[in-house]
């Protein structure tokens, strides 16, 4: 080796040493951090779990509080040696599939569940029922504007809120599980939602259009691409409009429902945007006809019946 390289070969390994000494690089440092508090997490939400919880039998000689691993990796449908992984901390990637099974099998509330996702820096694909952009102060609003029917949504059809008279448009939406409701999916594998649209076939078109708009911006996240992979395999008419590539923007449209309990009704839909991007937005149906007012004041006493008769 000559004096030139030897010196550089030097000042490379001197460069190194101080770089080593300094510890690692700041994202590093965040992702070790991050990696212990999810096994720390982890193991916590383990050892307060009883096997009966869970429909395990408890056994005599168990001396490990809580589960043992290899019940949460069963429960979870998971590798032993993988979670065991997870909770030694090592440097492997989760997928959100995976986060969310942990989270049914170690019976995580709703906090817990977003911070285990938080934790394990990905974005959790169920929308939740509590969401932090729905102040009370929206939630006020929204049932202001009854009798006629309002809701909140997300930019990815998620449904955050709705009044009464929303919650029976369409469909019983409080017997829907908060997983499903989402008005894509609705749409287009929901049969009571399906069969209340009156122009089903151009209203899903439309749908899929706006979708994809909209989609552009968040192409690399999971829960747009688990909702894509949803609608393209439980719905061929999902498929038929997404192949065709076609895109449009949010705007306001006349539409038309058959109610199971007033019949037809014509509105007028009004997107009202909460922010300055196109992200959550209160979604509003003023009647376009007196004939639809009155039906949507009869749809909402129903709604208010409804509720003072049901339990608890």
């Amino acid at each position: 080796m000559t004096t030139t390289a030897q010196e550089s070969a030097g000042a490379a390994g001197r460069t190194a040493a101080r770089e080593t000494d300094r510890g690692p690089r700041p994202p590093e440092a965040e992702s070790r951090v991050r990696r212990h508090e999810l096994a720390a997490f982890l193991r916590s939400r383990r050892e307060r779990i009883a096997p009966e919880q869970v429909g395990l039998p408890r056994g005599r000689r168990r001396r490990t509080p809580g589960l043992r691993r290899e019940e949460v990796a069963q429960l979870s449908a998971v590798g032993v040696t993988w979670y065991t992984w997870l909770e030694q901390a090592r440097d492997i990637q989760v997928s959100v599939q995976v986060l969310d099974a942990l989270a049914r099998a170690l019976l995580l509330d709703p906090t817990e569940r977003a911070h285990l996702f938080r934790l394990a820096g990905a974005v959790d694909p169920t929308p939740a029922t509590d969401c932090p952009s729905v102040t009370p102060a929206l939630r006020a609003l929204m049932e202001q504007f009854e009798p006629y029917p309002a809701c909140i949504q997300n930019s990815r059809y998620d449904i955050l809120a709705h009044n009464r008279t929303y919650g029976l448009l369409l469909c019983d939406l409080d017997a829907v599980p908060p997983e499903d409701r989402n008005c894509m999916v609705l749409s287009f594998t929901h049969a009571e939602w399906r069969s209340s649209i009156v122009h089903l076939e151009e209203t899903q078109r439309l749908m899929a259009a706006r979708f994809r708009a909209t989609m552009a911006g968040h192409l690399a996240e999971p829960a747009w691409k688990m909702l894509l992979k949803r609608l393209r395999a439980e719905s061929p008419e999902f498929l038929e409009a997404w192949e065709r590539y076609e895109v449009v923007a949010h705007r306001g449209k006349r539409k038309e429902f058959l109610n199971r309990y007033v019949g037809r009704v014509s509105v007028d839909h009004t997107d009202l945007w909460l922010g300055p991007e196109s992200g959550p937005r209160m979604v509003t149906y003023a009647p376009a006809d007196e004939v639809s007012r009155e039906r949507l004041e009869r749809l909402h006493a129903i709604a208010l019946e409804r509720g003072a008769t049901s339990p608890g």
